[in-house]
């Protein structure tokens, strides 16, 4: 009450109210001047979008060039009539006229595979060579940029041609000898569009002999083009001025061509979206300070009445801070201090108390939430919290550490052992919990760790119970593990192949072994498969069963994965015969930038990607996120293969075959061994061969051993095989040696299969 008595009245009321005060001014100044500059930034954010529009029209102005160029020059036709036999006739209308007539060009040229000019029309007539001479210094950028695939020292623009040509199904093949570039400059002075394409036939390739002829037109953005683009963008009195505008709301902004040159300014009336927050929200905000001042008052009237509210909002916020709001148990903090409690009371000269801490999760709880919704999972979390409760001892301390872990503590007697608290347990998940109207049967894993046995401090029982736990899910959960030294050793050793995997990658101690893939049409090595070793200076050789696990659940995979594509693909350019195949792990999809990675490494080597096989898992599809679908899309899209590994023995369904396109489907290792011991497996091995044959994918079979297995993988239609019948995983540095082994002899001889196999071995 004397607490009331001070806030109602007197000088800690006035400071509160002058405090108060200056805070509403200092707000009101601040709002005003937030809404004057959102209101400027909105109109300078209009006038740069406005401006990416424009710049977006151009490019697209160019990708709408180089269409109705590709309409005439992507032709057989036009391949025979101007490379085979120049008929000039044919070229005025097919080519002069129509470009001119048709679609406004200015200027026509083609060049010849010298990139000599064949051919000028300009001004709606045939002019000599001398008319391209002219501009040749101008085009020469295009023309180099389009012969080299480079920028040709120009402004790169996005290539909005290429991404609508996806229609090219049947006549696709154009597309791989197909070239062409597009970019804005000053021709004569003019700002204008320049568009240069190979002349490619688009139905019968062989007519293409030679270095292809080149189509380049010239479009001047005059005044009626650059009125036409405005009004596709709402823009329409968008002009090309040689001056900047001084009138108010007209935007000029300097426009320059893609060789650096200043062609003038591009002005345009731009809306003001910020506008209306200075004429309309401003003054509301104005009534809203002044309203807040007055209500202020009232609220200082009830500052008395609130300060009890507070006293008891205080007491109930120190209690969530000790227990958890779904259950109401007691959480890990709470938990903490009454263990370090119970030790401090059963201690003196004998040492801190003995007791148990026991750490338990509710089995598979996850799939509970996925599939019968979080708010059924939360419901069972607090039917387990009630029945545990109900089935230990009145002196048992329960705690609920988040999602589904619970915490016990008991305090015993030196005679007690863990047994007591394992058994109540286990009797309190014996029957289903009811929830919603519907009985859930459930697990839980328990582990346990005493004191003064496993630890004489909290943080080293809590930690011992937890690594405990760990162990009894790792067992297959549904049961009780007590703390052993064991556990923390072999926790500790995985932590150290951590710590020196870590270093080892940086250190460059880590290498890639490549297995052979041998065809079966030609026994040949057609293509090698990148492994991952790891050779340890001091323990040797460490298997990748145990040091890839590591990796994933240490979260090192992605720059584990990184490093081998980047190494792959470097080592690739030296077998540039050779496909490459290269596993790739589910932690590449979810956490990187697979595709902005491979982008990199093109970038970075000169390896086609078509070589490249990544293979992947079936257990990455169970995931058919949209992200996974437009990952894998995008990796064909850069050229990559795709390969589908293990096929059959994991979480097979025909439908990832329908939902996803693959180029390759691997035959797992257990089939192909199993062929000779089971008798089915040969029926299953030939099913899926013919399901990937029909399905227009090569076919690898994983694992041949000896030679009964490659001639059955052959006489079944498989189209390669790798194995240690063939060559276990070699150093890069050996796969010159063996594939002289193999490829060595003549066409058509199984060198492979012979009997005098004592030259591979010696190669690797």
């Amino acid at each position: 009450m004397e607490t009331s008595a001070t806030i109602s009245g007197g000088p800690d009321l006035r400071r509160l109210t002058g405090v108060i005060g200056g805070a509403i001014a200092l707000a009101g100044v601040l709002l005003i001047a937030i809404i004057a500059y959102t209101g400027w930034i909105s109109n300078a954010s209009e006038v740069a979008a406005e401006h990416a529009r424009v710049e977006n029209a151009l490019n697209r102005s160019i990708a709408a060039a180089l269409d109705q160029q590709k309409s005439i020059a992507w032709w057989d036709d036009a391949v025979v009539n101007i490379a085979h036999k120049f008929d000039v006739d044919w070229v005025d209308a097919q080519f002069g006229y129509f470009f001119t007539e048709s679609y406004g060009h200015d200027e026509i040229y083609i060049l010849n595979a010298e990139d000599q000019p064949v051919y000028s029309f300009l001004n709606g007539a045939r002019a000599g060579p001398e008319a391209f001479f002219a501009h040749e210094p101008i085009l020469r950028g295009v023309i180099e940029g389009l012969r080299k695939g480079t920028s040709g020292g120009l402004r790169e623009r996005p290539d909005e041609f290429a991404a609508s040509q996806d229609n090219y199904n049947v006549l696709k093949g154009v597309l791989k000898s197909a070239r062409w570039k597009g970019n804005i400059l000053l021709v004569d002075g003019v700002p204008s569009i320049v568009a240069a394409i190979t002349i490619v036939p688009n139905v019968d390739q062989s007519l293409q002999t030679g270095t292809p002829y080149i189509l380049i037109s010239v479009i001047n953005l005059d005044d009626k083009l650059v009125a036409d683009l405005g009004r596709s963008l709402l823009l329409p009195d968008l002009k090309l001025s040689t001056s900047a505008s001084r009138l108010e709301g007209v935007v000029s902004k300097p426009f320059a061509v893609d060789d650096g040159q200043f062609a003038g300014y591009m002005t345009w009336t731009t809306s003001k979206p910020g506008q209306s927050l200075l004429t309309i929200i401003l003054p509301l905000v104005i009534i809203g300070v002044i309203g807040t001042g007055i209500l202020s008052a009232t609220m200082l009237r009830r500052l008395g009445r609130a300060s009890a509210e507070l006293a008891r909002r205080e007491a109930a916020a120190t209690y969530e801070a000790k227990h958890d709001p779904l259950s109401g148990l007691p959480n890990r903090h709470f938990f903490a201090l009454r263990t370090e409690k119970a030790l401090r009371q059963g201690g003196g000269r004998s040492g801190p108390a003995s007791v148990i801490v026991g750490y338990l999760d509710v089995d598979r709880f996850k799939d509970i939430n996925d599939t019968l919704g979080h708010h059924t999972g939360d419901e069972l979390i607090k039917r387990v919290a009630k029945r545990l409760k109900d089935y230990l001892a009145p002196s048992d301390f329960l705690a609920r550490f988040g999602g589904d872990e619970f915490a016990v503590l008991r305090s015993i007697s030196d005679d007690e052992a863990a047994k007591p608290l394992e058994k109540s347990i286990e009797a309190a998940f014996k029957r289903p919990f009811s929830v919603d109207g519907q009985d859930i049967r459930v697990t839980a894993s328990l582990g346990l760790a005493q004191s003064p046995e496993h630890g004489m401090t909290t943080d080293i029982l809590m930690q011992n119970a937890d690594i405990a736990l760990y162990e009894a899910k790792k067992r297959g959960r549904d049961q009780s593990v007590s703390f052993s030294d064991e556990m923390a050793g072999q926790l500790q050793q995985r932590r150290q192949v951590e710590l020196e995997l870590r270093e080892s990658l940086h250190a460059g101690e880590l290498e890639l072994h490549y297995q052979p893939i041998v065809s079966c049409a030609t026994n040949r090595i057609v293509g090698v498969e990148a492994l991952l070793r790891w050779f340890h200076p001091s323990k040797g050789s460490i298997p990748p069963a145990i040091f890839i696990p590591i990796a994933e659940e240490a979260g090192l995979m992605p720059e584990l994965g990184e490093w081998v594509l980047r190494t792959a693909i470097d080592n690739a350019a030296r077998w540039p015969e050779l496909d490459i195949a290269i596993n790739l792990s589910p932690a590449q999809f979810h956490h990187v930038d697979l595709e902005g990675l491979l982008k990199s490494l093109l970038e970075t080597s000169a390896v086609d990607p078509s070589r490249i096989t990544l293979e992947i898992t079936e257990g990455l599809l169970l995931d058919r996120s949209n992200k996974t679908h437009a990952t894998l899309q995008a990796i064909r899209n850069l050229g990559f293969q795709v390969a589908l590994d293990d096929f059959g023995t994991g979480f097979s369904s025909l439908r990832y075959l329908i939902d996803f396109r693959f180029d390759k489907l691997k035959i797992d290792r257990s089939f192909v061994s199993g062929m000779s011991r089971v008798g089915p497996a040969k029926t299953i091995v030939q099913t899926v061969i013919d399901l990937g044959r029909a399905l227009g994918m090569n076919v690898i079979a994983e694992g041949v051993e000896n030679e009964a297995e490659a001639l059955m993988m052959r006489a079944l239609g498989c189209h390669s095989m790798q194995g240690y019948f063939f060559s276990k995983p070699v150093p890069k540095a050996a796969i010159e040696g063996l594939l002289t082994a193999f490829n060595g002899t003549r066409e058509g001889e199984p060198t492979a299969w012979r009997d005098d196999r004592g030259a591979q071995k010696k190669a690797v």
